[in-house]
Protein backbone atom coordinates (compact mmCIF):
# COMPACT_ATOMS: atom_id res chain seq x y z
CA UNK A 1 0.00 0.00 0.00
CA UNK A 2 0.95 3.64 -0.11
CA UNK A 3 1.58 5.86 2.88
CA UNK A 4 0.59 9.49 3.09
CA UNK A 5 4.16 10.38 4.00
CA UNK A 6 5.49 8.82 0.81
CA UNK A 7 2.84 10.49 -1.29
CA UNK A 8 3.75 13.93 -0.08
CA UNK A 9 7.49 13.40 0.32
CA UNK A 10 9.85 15.41 -1.89
CA UNK A 11 10.67 13.69 -5.16
CA UNK A 12 8.70 10.60 -4.29
CA UNK A 13 5.39 11.10 -6.07
CA UNK A 14 6.33 9.88 -9.55
CA UNK A 15 7.13 6.44 -8.19
CA UNK A 16 4.18 6.47 -5.83
CA UNK A 17 1.80 7.72 -8.53
CA UNK A 18 2.64 4.69 -10.60
CA UNK A 19 2.03 2.47 -7.58
CA UNK A 20 -1.32 4.14 -6.99
CA UNK A 21 -2.38 3.41 -10.55
CA UNK A 22 -1.19 -0.17 -10.12
CA UNK A 23 -3.72 -0.63 -7.33
CA UNK A 24 -6.30 -0.84 -10.11
CA UNK A 25 -4.45 -3.40 -12.18
CA UNK A 26 -2.99 -5.95 -9.79
CA UNK A 27 -4.27 -8.18 -7.00
CA UNK A 28 -2.50 -7.99 -3.66
CA UNK A 29 0.07 -5.45 -2.49
CA UNK A 30 1.94 -3.48 -5.18
CA UNK A 31 5.70 -3.70 -5.11
CA UNK A 32 8.28 -1.27 -6.50
CA UNK A 33 9.03 -1.81 -10.17
CA UNK A 34 5.59 -3.26 -10.91
CA UNK A 35 3.84 -0.08 -12.04
CA UNK A 36 1.35 -0.56 -14.87
CA UNK A 37 -1.12 1.50 -16.83
CA UNK A 38 -4.69 1.23 -15.52
CA UNK A 39 -6.44 -1.66 -17.28
CA UNK A 40 -9.83 -3.32 -17.24
CA UNK A 41 -11.22 -4.31 -13.86
CA UNK A 42 -14.82 -3.66 -12.88
CA UNK A 43 -15.35 -0.78 -10.45
CA UNK A 44 -18.58 -0.55 -8.43
CA UNK A 45 -19.27 2.87 -6.89
CA UNK A 46 -21.91 2.69 -4.16
CA UNK A 47 -23.38 6.05 -3.17
CA UNK A 48 -26.06 7.09 -0.72
CA UNK A 49 -27.55 9.52 -3.25
CA UNK A 50 -27.37 10.04 -6.99
CA UNK A 51 -24.50 12.47 -7.52
CA UNK A 52 -22.42 11.48 -4.49
CA UNK A 53 -20.03 9.14 -6.26
CA UNK A 54 -19.88 11.21 -9.44
CA UNK A 55 -18.66 14.32 -7.64
CA UNK A 56 -16.26 12.60 -5.21
CA UNK A 57 -14.98 9.67 -7.27
CA UNK A 58 -16.05 10.50 -10.81
CA UNK A 59 -12.62 11.61 -12.00
CA UNK A 60 -11.15 8.22 -11.05
CA UNK A 61 -14.14 6.42 -12.56
CA UNK A 62 -13.73 8.37 -15.79
CA UNK A 63 -10.02 7.50 -15.82
CA UNK A 64 -10.76 3.80 -15.39
CA UNK A 65 -13.50 3.88 -18.01
CA UNK A 66 -11.13 5.46 -20.54
CA UNK A 67 -8.68 2.63 -19.82
CA UNK A 68 -11.32 0.03 -20.70
CA UNK A 69 -12.71 -0.84 -17.28
CA UNK A 70 -16.37 -1.51 -16.64
CA UNK A 71 -17.75 1.14 -14.28
CA UNK A 72 -21.06 0.71 -12.45
CA UNK A 73 -22.86 3.22 -10.22
CA UNK A 74 -25.23 1.98 -7.53
CA UNK A 75 -27.29 4.85 -6.11
CA UNK A 76 -29.00 3.57 -2.97
CA UNK A 77 -31.39 6.54 -3.00
CA UNK A 78 -32.03 9.21 -5.58
CA UNK A 79 -31.49 12.05 -3.13
CA UNK A 80 -34.99 13.13 -4.05
CA UNK A 81 -35.43 15.32 -1.00
CA UNK A 82 -32.73 17.77 -1.97
CA UNK A 83 -34.74 20.38 -3.87
CA UNK A 84 -37.11 22.51 -1.75
CA UNK A 85 -38.77 23.85 -4.89
CA UNK A 86 -39.96 20.45 -6.11
CA UNK A 87 -41.86 17.52 -4.64
CA UNK A 88 -39.87 14.38 -3.89
CA UNK A 89 -41.61 12.69 -6.82
CA UNK A 90 -40.68 15.47 -9.23
CA UNK A 91 -37.10 15.80 -8.08
CA UNK A 92 -36.66 12.04 -7.91
CA UNK A 93 -37.63 11.79 -11.58
CA UNK A 94 -35.18 14.58 -12.40
CA UNK A 95 -32.36 12.97 -10.41
CA UNK A 96 -32.87 9.61 -12.13
CA UNK A 97 -32.59 11.28 -15.55
CA UNK A 98 -29.51 13.21 -14.45
CA UNK A 99 -27.89 10.03 -13.07
CA UNK A 100 -28.46 8.20 -16.35
CA UNK A 101 -26.96 11.09 -18.32
CA UNK A 102 -23.98 11.34 -15.94
CA UNK A 103 -23.23 7.64 -16.29
CA UNK A 104 -23.49 7.87 -20.08
CA UNK A 105 -20.99 10.75 -20.08
CA UNK A 106 -18.24 8.44 -18.81
CA UNK A 107 -19.47 5.26 -20.53
CA UNK A 108 -20.67 3.76 -17.24
CA UNK A 109 -23.70 1.76 -16.14
CA UNK A 110 -26.12 2.87 -13.45
CA UNK A 111 -28.34 1.01 -10.98
CA UNK A 112 -30.86 2.41 -8.49
CA UNK A 113 -31.62 1.13 -5.02
CA UNK A 114 -35.12 1.00 -3.52
CA UNK A 115 -34.53 3.34 -0.59
CA UNK A 116 -35.77 6.83 0.32
CA UNK A 117 -33.59 9.90 0.76
CA UNK A 118 -32.81 10.48 4.44
CA UNK A 119 -34.16 7.06 5.39
CA UNK A 120 -31.43 4.67 4.22
CA UNK A 121 -31.81 1.72 6.61
CA UNK A 122 -28.63 0.50 8.27
CA UNK A 123 -29.85 -3.06 8.64
CA UNK A 124 -29.30 -6.62 7.49
CA UNK A 125 -31.79 -6.39 4.64
CA UNK A 126 -29.93 -3.47 3.04
CA UNK A 127 -26.65 -5.35 3.40
CA UNK A 128 -28.13 -8.39 1.70
CA UNK A 129 -29.48 -6.21 -1.10
CA UNK A 130 -26.06 -4.65 -1.78
CA UNK A 131 -24.34 -8.03 -1.43
CA UNK A 132 -26.65 -9.39 -4.14
CA UNK A 133 -25.63 -6.50 -6.41
CA UNK A 134 -21.95 -7.20 -5.72
CA UNK A 135 -22.47 -10.84 -6.70
CA UNK A 136 -24.14 -9.79 -9.96
CA UNK A 137 -21.66 -7.04 -10.90
CA UNK A 138 -18.56 -8.94 -9.69
CA UNK A 139 -16.38 -5.87 -9.06
CA UNK A 140 -12.65 -5.91 -8.54
CA UNK A 141 -12.91 -2.55 -6.72
CA UNK A 142 -15.62 -1.03 -4.58
CA UNK A 143 -15.80 2.70 -3.87
CA UNK A 144 -18.12 4.15 -1.27
CA UNK A 145 -18.44 6.81 1.43
CA UNK A 146 -16.08 7.39 4.35
CA UNK A 147 -17.30 6.13 7.74
CA UNK A 148 -17.76 9.43 9.59
CA UNK A 149 -19.69 12.50 8.58
CA UNK A 150 -22.66 14.77 9.10
CA UNK A 151 -25.08 12.96 6.78
CA UNK A 152 -26.66 9.84 8.22
CA UNK A 153 -27.20 8.31 4.75
CA UNK A 154 -23.48 8.57 3.99
CA UNK A 155 -22.55 6.87 7.26
CA UNK A 156 -25.13 4.15 6.65
CA UNK A 157 -23.93 3.61 3.07
CA UNK A 158 -20.38 3.07 4.34
CA UNK A 159 -21.48 0.44 6.85
CA UNK A 160 -23.80 -1.28 4.39
CA UNK A 161 -21.27 -1.41 1.54
CA UNK A 162 -18.31 -2.61 3.60
CA UNK A 163 -20.33 -5.35 5.28
CA UNK A 164 -21.88 -6.33 1.95
CA UNK A 165 -18.45 -7.01 0.47
CA UNK A 166 -17.97 -9.69 3.12
CA UNK A 167 -21.50 -11.06 2.81
CA UNK A 168 -21.11 -11.37 -0.95
CA UNK A 169 -18.09 -13.62 -0.44
CA UNK A 170 -19.79 -16.09 1.92
CA UNK A 171 -21.54 -19.19 0.56
CA UNK A 172 -25.23 -19.22 1.39
CA UNK A 173 -25.21 -15.75 2.91
CA UNK A 174 -27.52 -14.17 0.37
CA UNK A 175 -29.55 -15.17 -2.69
CA UNK A 176 -28.78 -17.77 -5.31
CA UNK A 177 -25.86 -16.06 -7.05
CA UNK A 178 -22.49 -17.73 -6.45
CA UNK A 179 -20.21 -16.01 -3.92
CA UNK A 180 -17.93 -13.28 -5.22
CA UNK A 181 -14.51 -13.12 -3.59
CA UNK A 182 -12.83 -10.96 -6.21
CA UNK A 183 -12.92 -7.55 -4.50
CA UNK A 184 -9.29 -6.45 -4.33
CA UNK A 185 -9.79 -3.12 -2.62
CA UNK A 186 -12.41 -0.90 -1.02
CA UNK A 187 -11.81 2.86 -1.31
CA UNK A 188 -13.54 5.67 0.58
CA UNK A 189 -14.25 9.04 -1.00
CA UNK A 190 -13.26 12.52 0.11
CA UNK A 191 -16.50 14.44 0.63
CA UNK A 192 -17.01 17.83 2.29
CA UNK A 193 -19.74 16.28 4.45
CA UNK A 194 -17.54 13.38 5.57
CA UNK A 195 -14.33 15.08 6.73
CA UNK A 196 -14.15 13.73 10.28
CA UNK A 197 -10.97 11.61 10.64
CA UNK A 198 -10.64 11.30 6.83
CA UNK A 199 -6.97 11.14 5.84
CA UNK A 200 -5.98 11.22 2.13
CA UNK A 201 -4.04 8.01 1.52
CA UNK A 202 -4.37 6.91 -2.11
CA UNK A 203 -3.71 9.68 -4.65
CA UNK A 204 -4.53 8.95 -8.30
CA UNK A 205 -3.56 11.21 -11.20
CA UNK A 206 -6.81 11.99 -13.02
CA UNK A 207 -5.52 14.81 -15.22
CA UNK A 208 -6.34 12.92 -18.39
CA UNK A 209 -10.02 12.54 -17.55
CA UNK A 210 -10.89 15.97 -16.17
CA UNK A 211 -13.06 16.94 -19.16
CA UNK A 212 -15.01 13.70 -18.90
CA UNK A 213 -15.49 14.25 -15.16
CA UNK A 214 -16.85 17.75 -15.74
CA UNK A 215 -19.22 16.51 -18.42
CA UNK A 216 -20.40 13.84 -15.99
CA UNK A 217 -21.00 15.93 -12.89
CA UNK A 218 -22.56 18.90 -14.65
CA UNK A 219 -25.48 16.72 -15.70
CA UNK A 220 -26.73 17.39 -12.17
CA UNK A 221 -28.48 20.70 -11.50
CA UNK A 222 -27.37 20.71 -7.86
CA UNK A 223 -23.73 20.52 -8.97
CA UNK A 224 -24.10 23.20 -11.64
CA UNK A 225 -25.67 25.52 -9.04
CA UNK A 226 -29.13 26.87 -8.52
CA UNK A 227 -30.45 24.53 -5.83
CA UNK A 228 -27.91 24.68 -3.02
CA UNK A 229 -25.72 27.60 -2.02
CA UNK A 230 -22.79 25.22 -1.68
CA UNK A 231 -20.53 25.55 -4.77
CA UNK A 232 -20.19 21.83 -5.53
CA UNK A 233 -18.55 22.12 -8.94
CA UNK A 234 -16.03 24.75 -7.89
CA UNK A 235 -15.23 23.02 -4.60
CA UNK A 236 -14.53 19.58 -6.05
CA UNK A 237 -12.60 20.87 -9.04
CA UNK A 238 -10.45 22.97 -6.70
CA UNK A 239 -9.98 19.92 -4.48
CA UNK A 240 -8.72 17.91 -7.46
CA UNK A 241 -6.22 20.67 -8.17
CA UNK A 242 -5.08 20.92 -4.54
CA UNK A 243 -4.53 17.17 -4.32
CA UNK A 244 -2.73 17.30 -7.65
CA UNK A 245 -0.45 20.05 -6.35
CA UNK A 246 0.35 17.94 -3.29
CA UNK A 247 1.26 15.08 -5.60
CA UNK A 248 3.13 16.97 -8.30
CA UNK A 249 0.57 16.37 -11.06
CA UNK A 250 -2.15 18.47 -12.64
CA UNK A 251 -5.18 16.97 -10.90
CA UNK A 252 -5.49 14.08 -8.43
CA UNK A 253 -8.37 12.39 -6.65
CA UNK A 254 -7.82 11.08 -3.13
CA UNK A 255 -9.26 8.22 -1.13
CA UNK A 256 -8.82 6.67 2.28
CA UNK A 257 -8.84 2.98 3.19
CA UNK A 258 -9.37 1.00 6.39
CA UNK A 259 -6.56 1.51 8.89
CA UNK A 260 -5.63 -2.17 8.95
CA UNK A 261 -4.71 -1.93 5.27
CA UNK A 262 -2.23 0.90 5.74
CA UNK A 263 1.01 -0.94 5.39
CA UNK A 264 3.88 -1.09 2.94
CA UNK A 265 5.53 -4.29 1.77
CA UNK A 266 8.88 -4.19 -0.03
CA UNK A 267 11.44 -6.78 -1.06
CA UNK A 268 14.15 -4.22 -0.38
CA UNK A 269 14.18 -0.61 0.75
CA UNK A 270 12.87 1.63 -2.05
Amino acid sequence: MISRRLLTGRGSFRTVQALALSLFTMPGVPLPGQAQRPTAGTVLAIGAHAGDMEVAAGALLATQSKAGARVVFLHLTLGEGGNPSLSTEQYGKQKRQEAEAAAKAIRAEVMFGPYKDGELPDDQASRQYVASIIRKVKPAYVITHWKAGIHRDHVAAHAIATDAVLLASLPGAVGDEPPHRGVRMVLFTENWEDKERFSPYVYVDVSGALDDWEKCVTQYEFIRGGISKFPYHEYYKALLRVRGAEGGVGFAECFDIDSWGKKQVYRTLP
